[in-house]
């Protein structure tokens, strides 16, 4: 299998080429930066050679900024490193370069198709002490040129769908064979961690979410409509899949019967379903407004749909209350849910569907303290959402110190872990 796919993906790259370039014109790839993913000659090095370098692979923002506290307890050690860090998305490059701008030892890089030619020229330019990826990324020509040059290799915050573990478990030789080269197994949940055993994963442990640790700092976040959200009643439909926006639309006009100011924002998950989503408003003659990141809201807009990536937390921060998307979605029920945490540490109340199996042990510790709860219909939503806004202020202390309680434990575990991972390797 593995051989099979080794050769399929380096006969695909002509075509992978043409889908970059394709994926350039639609202004989803880095106008210039797209070539590190498919050229040699893009690949450019820029680090102290004095220093060790340490890659961190992670796939889009959410996973960036769960490392973010890795690498600033890994910095203030006695032993500095460089850190490499490579993503494959517009986003995630972006969101590096601005926060990462006054960080010397830091770079970005958009990493190479998972082809080997590519990926070994790439290895033995960085030549990193050790590499780790975050969450859910495994790309196997990646990890066995890895360890072909001894490097050792590990996964952090490592989560496997019930989906994905089903697919793996089709071809359990090269399942095996995969998984048994990572040195260290750090899992966000119990049952992602019983995924990777059963895979043959060695040196597996179950830490919690490292996303709890990634603190979030009131003052630093800024939104140029602050005036208009603070004098409206806001509550948020987040990361949004088909038909989960049509039921919250409905729980915006039972609620618009008893608040009249309610202000409804919906950030889809896909911002390319905007104008079906507007579309669907105006049918329903509600007031609607389709803005970017930099445009003004309108004051008499009812329903704010969001054409953005990564802005959740500029929304977050004035609303009472959340719903968290693909968790009413049936079809997506084996791998439904959408990370709830950053509500959570904004003070929100956060509303789901009963698909949330990606997230299934933070939504039970949240429900039980009863700062998340299940909703089955449009009744339910509005009903819960119309008490959360009558209440004049926002409580934010309860969520927000336990998310950093938690999130300091975590980080802690999961920092020593890694040192000590690192320390057997220099040996």
């Amino acid at each position: 299998m593995i051989y099979t796919y080794r050769l399929l993906s380096t006969l695909l790259y002509p075509l992978f080429v043409v889908l970059i370039f394709i994926r350039k014109i639609l202004k989803k790839e880095d106008k210039i930066r797209f070539k590190e993913k498919i050229f040699t000659s893009s690949f450019l090095k820029n680090f102290n050679e004095e220093k060790k370098i340490i890659w961190f692979h992670a796939a889009s923002i959410g996973e960036v900024q769960s490392i973010i506290p890795i690498i600033g307890q890994l910095n203030s050690k006695k032993q500095k490193f460089n850190f490499l860090i490579t993503t494959v998305t517009l986003s995630s490059g972006k969101f590096i370069a601005e926060e990462f701008k006054n960080n010397k030892n830091i770079t970005h890089r958009y990493l190479p198709l998972d082809i080997n030619f590519l990926i070994n020229k790439f290895i033995l330019l960085w030549k990193p002490h050790a590499v780790f990826f975050i969450d859910s990324e495994i790309w196997p020509n990646l990890i066995l040129s890895l360890k072909d040059k001894n490097i050792p290799i590990g996964i952090i915050n490592g989560r496997l769908t019930n989906k994905s573990f089903k697919r793996w478990k089709r071809f359990p030789k090269t399942a095996y064979k995969i998984f048994n080269l990572f040195s260290l197994i750090l899992t966000s949940n119990l049952t992602s961690k019983r995924y990777f055993e059963k895979l043959g994963g060695k040196n597996i442990f179950y830490l919690g979410n490292i996303k709890f640790s990634n603190k979030i700092d009131f003052k630093k976040i800024k939104n140029k409509n602050d005036k208009i959200l603070k004098k409206r009643k806001i509550w948020c439909a987040a990361s949004t899949h088909n038909n989960e926006e049509k039921f919250c639309i409905e729980a915006h006009i039972k609620i618009k019967e008893k608040i009249k100011d309610i202000l409804t924002i919906i950030i889809p998950r896909h911002i390319e379903r905007s104008k079906e989503i507007n579309k669907l408003c105006l049918n329903l003659n509600l007031n609607t407004q389709i803005i970017n990141k930099q445009d003004k809201i309108q004051k008499n807009s009812e329903i704010i749909i969001i054409n953005s990536f990564g802005v959740l937390d500029l929304y977050f921060k004035y609303a009472k209350s959340v719903f968290v998307g693909k968790s009413l979605v049936k079809r997506l029920k084996n791998d439904g849910g959408q990370n709830p945490i950053l509500a959570a540490s904004l003070g929100c109340k956060i509303y789901h569907g009963p698909y949330v199996f990606n997230f299934e042990d933070i939504y039970k510790f949240l429900n039980k303290k009863k700062i998340s709860k299940k909703i089955l219909s449009i009744n339910e939503l509005s009903k819960n959402l119309i008490n959360d806004l009558k209440n004049k202020k926002k409580d934010i202390i309860k969520s927000r110190e336990l998310v950093e309680t938690i999130g300091s434990k975590i980080l802690r575990k999961t920092t020593k872990q890694i040192n000590n991972f690192l320390n057997y390797e220099n040996h």
